[in-house]
């Protein structure tokens, strides 16, 4: 059954806010084998013109991809899972993300495509401060294998 295209310019609510660590920031920075200072170092973070380390660009995948589970979860949309696989991710910094944020995803609906019997569903994701203050936006395809009308 194909996903419902009502669900185009749907908004989900906040993320619960996920406080950025020093440690996490480690630890993501060595399981993509990274060892730039900027990520492990503050004082050559600070020296770099940084508050403290920052984030790997692709950190934000953490938030991303745990702000998806709104969509994932939603019942109504009818999103089986276990037929998605990550077609599409590309983040758009505003800044860097970094060790004491304080951050908050909110998720969007951007698009719903049927194409080959598959659906493709283009999710955006803006990581912002809890204050507010714009961090990063989060754009990602999920492809929804033989679910569309027309199944191949």
């Amino acid at each position: 059954m194909p996903l419902d295209q009502s669900f185009i310019g749907r908004e989900y609510p906040p993320t619960a806010a996920y406080e950025v660590g020093r440690e996490k920031i480690r630890e993501f920075a060595s399981a993509i084998k990274d060892d730039s200072p900027l990520y492990r170092d503050a004082e050559a973070a600070k020296a770099a013109g940084y508050p403290d380390v920052i984030a790997p660009p692709t950190f934000a995948v953490i938030l991303s991809m745990g702000a998806h589970d709104a969509i994932v979860e939603d019942p109504q949309l009818g999103l089986d899972y276990s037929r998605v696989v990550h077609g599409q991710q590309e983040f758009t910094h505003h800044r860097p993300i970094r060790a004491g944020d304080r951050l908050v995803t909110v998720v969007h609906v951007d698009d719903i495509k049927a194409r080959a019997g598959n659906d493709f569903l283009t999710v955006r994701a803006e990581i912002t401060t809890v204050e507010g203050e714009p961090v990063c936006t989060a754009k990602s395809m999920l492809v929804a294998r033989g679910t569309a009308e027309g199944e191949a």
